[in-house]
């Protein structure tokens, strides 16, 4: 089992930025992000595919959310901009030993999440 350990959130205002860890402890075929906001489901924020490099994002998200990562680390990055109030979730760090998918039962491994709130 691969474990998963996210960083970086935190209390923030609005229009400001922001970037999250997050680390693997063994080789995946893909990493991504997931949020959750107080009383809503879990959604795709974005994907890596390390074979190719290919980067996905969930609707709309790809204005303020850019992913990036080291396939050597293990690591991948979420730099977020211009962060608004709907922003405010636990962010997750999901992995895959071989596919990726737009919803949370797509993905085997999860982190335990990073709080990121944005304040008015």
């Amino acid at each position: 089992q691969v474990q998963l350990v996210e960083s970086g959130g935190e209390l923030v205002q609005a229009g400001d930025s922001l970037r999250l860890s997050c680390t693997a402890s063994g080789r995946t075929f893909s990493m991504g992000w997931f949020r959750q906001a107080p009383g809503k489901e879990r959604e795709f924020v974005s994907a890596i595919i390390w074979s190719t490099g290919n980067t996905y994002y969930g609707e709309f998200m790809k204005d303020q959310f850019t992913i990036s990562g080291d396939n050597a680390q293990k690591t991948i990055f979420l730099q977020m901009t211009n962060l608004k109030p709907d922003d405010t979730a636990v962010y997750f760090c999901v992995g895959d030993p071989s596919g990726w998918g737009r919803r949370a039962v797509n993905w085997d491994y999860w982190g335990q999440g990073t709080q990121v709130t944005v304040s008015s």
